[in-house]
């Protein structure tokens, strides 16, 4: 079974020093038939503009993921942490029993342009924890590249969840495979360029959810950037 969502479908605000898109339901943009997809309950598309950013505030019991596309990120949280996120990086906070943090462009010239993902925690009231890795584009190139798993596998960051995260790189032409166990589902975001995903073209900002088969096909129709999930 598949089921598209497309990029214009997606909740919009432009508050100026922000623009974002809501694949789900997230603050004042709410809509029944999109509170997430099995575990994944957020996929935001952010842009923030030179020097702006979230200040501190609250969260718990998510395990989210920021994946930057363009800029630098700037990440600061009350466990102490303090790191900038640049493409190719994979930031994981498991917010737990409580975390407050910020993010902001840490540029002042150039705008950030990035994802932050909310996955659904196997286990409520853990021990608030970060994790940054970097994954160089090379391993990511004509494939998918295992990014977050729940037992740190490949060297990928390692999140509180019955989930995990691919990213990867397809030119036109050249094709990928996402293998699902009996059981499993899988979401694929296409957040650069144009690829051809389970039959379906898809563009920047496209979402497909996929359940009931075996494997999901994945070919770039021209130079694209995919993040593909699965999960239970």
């Amino acid at each position: 079974m598949l089921t598209t969502r497309l990029a214009n479908d997606r909740g919009h605000a432009d508050h100026g020093w922000l623009n974002t898109y809501h694949t789900f339901s997230f603050a004042d943009y709410f809509d029944p038939d999109h509170m997430g997809f099995r575990g994944l309950r957020v996929i935001n598309e952010d842009r923030v503009q030179p020097g702006q950013g979230f200040g501190t505030h609250p969260h718990r019991d998510m395990e989210i993921i920021s994946y930057v596309l363009e800029g630098s990120l700037e990440h600061r949280d009350s466990m102490g942490t303090g790191s900038i996120i640049r493409p190719g990086e994979v930031q994981r906070m498991s917010a737990g029993r409580g975390i407050t943090h910020s993010e902001f462009n840490a540029s002042r010239e150039e705008l950030v342009h990035f994802l932050q993902i909310w996955i659904v925690p196997a286990e409520r009231g853990i021990e608030p924890s970060y994790e940054q890795k970097a994954f160089p584009p090379e391993t990511m190139t004509g494939q998918l590249r295992l990014v977050a798993s729940p037992d740190g596998h490949d060297g990928s960051v390692t999140i509180h969840a019955d989930a995990r995260l691919y990213a990867g790189r397809f030119d036109p032409g050249v094709t990928g495979e996402l293998l699902l166990a009996k059981d499993r589902h899988a979401w694929v975001q296409v957040v650069r360029g144009k690829a051809r995903v389970a039959g379906q073209d898809l563009s920047a900002g496209d979402g497909l959810a996929v359940s009931q088969v075996s494997s999901v096909s994945m070919e770039g129709l021209e130079a694209s950037e995919l993040l593909a999930f699965d999960l239970v």
